[in-house]
């Protein structure tokens, strides 16, 4: 196995000025965040139940799951966005459409579907706390029914109408239900006879329980996935052998290539051969909320830019590290940011 440890500022460079010319479709499960900020100060006592209610103090949103991926797209300078899809038909379809075309990201192909939800994440938090000690109950809006065969079929056709214009194709398959969300088995099924036809077109697939299903596309599981653990503990990690000896078989039957993440560690990635990219070490607090997002994001970019995959993850790892320190939001990374945090790296690897 490699360790892939150098790329010179200018090769960094090179990439970054090529995010503006390129054109990405983000396939998949539109959720919003949706943040209460609590004022803990201010709770009451409910005069018909007892029990506390707690004062908001302020709303914010943003893009959730797929929205993510698409926040730091558009934080990176990405040139155009589409968003491929459905939301409902209600508020915080109102929300979420909003803050994308806010974005700059193209709306028409995430259809207005009035007997589904819009996934959302309500997220109460105590005002001022960023800590994890900070946040309350999370309350979830998920659509838990079949997605009907005709939304599947405006999905797959608002595909087909981009592709010809796309330079990559990102899929986020967040929904946990089997084919309650826009990625159902038929959608899949569609991604890998288009990846077949569009060599030149970069698929990216990422899934919460289903990475294993994109036959076709290149994937990225995270160290468990690939070496087939369920429900790993919070401190666990996987020996890089072990690692290893997984991720050739899975290769080979999958027929693309593998992106393995690690965590706060790096990725290993498959191509052009077993390389290990090692991550960013970080001191002080840090929150991996939609770190992996962010990841494919850095990571889909430059490949689109030309980059090859270990030079690709070494994007990724280096956008993750600047969106895992901030604390309580779902954080983004800016171009000009990249070239101090390579910095950063290339001297831990000294």
């Amino acid at each position: 196995m490699k360790t892939f440890h150098n790329m010179s500022a200018e090769r960094l460079e090179e990439l970054v000025a090529a995010f503006p010319r390129v054109r990405i479709g983000v396939l998949g499960d539109f959720f919003l965040d949706k943040y209460f900020d609590i004022d803990p100060a201010a709770a009451e006592t409910s005069v018909e139940t007892g029990k506390t209610a707690h004062q908001v103090a302020n709303v914010r949103h943003s893009p959730g799951a797929a929205g993510t991926v698409v926040c730091n797209l558009a934080a990176l300078a990405a040139g155009e966005l589409h968003a491929i899809g459905f939301s409902g038909d209600d508020g915080e379809a109102y929300e979420l459409r909003g803050d994308l075309d806010r974005l700059g990201c193209r709306t028409e192909h995430l259809h207005r579907e009035p007997q589904r939800f819009t996934p959302t994440y309500l997220k109460p938090r105590d005002q001022g706390d960023p800590s994890l000690h900070g946040e309350h109950e999370r309350y979830d809006i998920k659509n838990r029914s079949t997605t009907q065969w005709a939304t599947q079929q405006k999905i797959i056709e608002s595909l087909d109408t981009l592709l010809p214009g796309l330079d990559a194709v990102i899929v986020a398959d967040q929904v946990e239900q089997a084919d309650c969300g826009a990625v159902t088995a038929m959608v899949r099924e569609a991604l890998t006879e288009r990846a077949r036809q569009y060599p030149q077109v970069i698929f990216w697939a990422d899934s919460r329980r289903r990475i294993r299903q994109f036959q076709g596309l290149m994937i990225k599981p995270n160290q468990f996935e690939a070496t087939g653990r369920d429900e790993p503990m919070p401190d666990d990690t996987v020996g890089l052998s072990e690692l290893l000896a997984a991720m050739q078989p899975l290769r080979t039957a999958h027929g693309a290539p593998i992106c393995v993440t690690r965590g706060a560690q790096g990725m290993i990635v498959s191509d052009p051969e077993p390389t290990l990219v090692p991550g960013v070490h970080l001191d002080g607090p840090t929150d991996p909320t939609g770190a992996g997002d962010s990841a494919t994001a850095g990571a889909v970019l430059a490949l689109a830019a030309g980059a090859e995959l270990p030079e690709a993850a070494l994007l990724g790892n280096l956008v993750a590290s600047i969106t895992v320190e901030q604390l309580a939001v779902t954080g983004t990374a800016r171009p000009e940011q990249l070239a101090g945090r390579l910095q950063k790296w290339q001297s831990q690897q000294e």
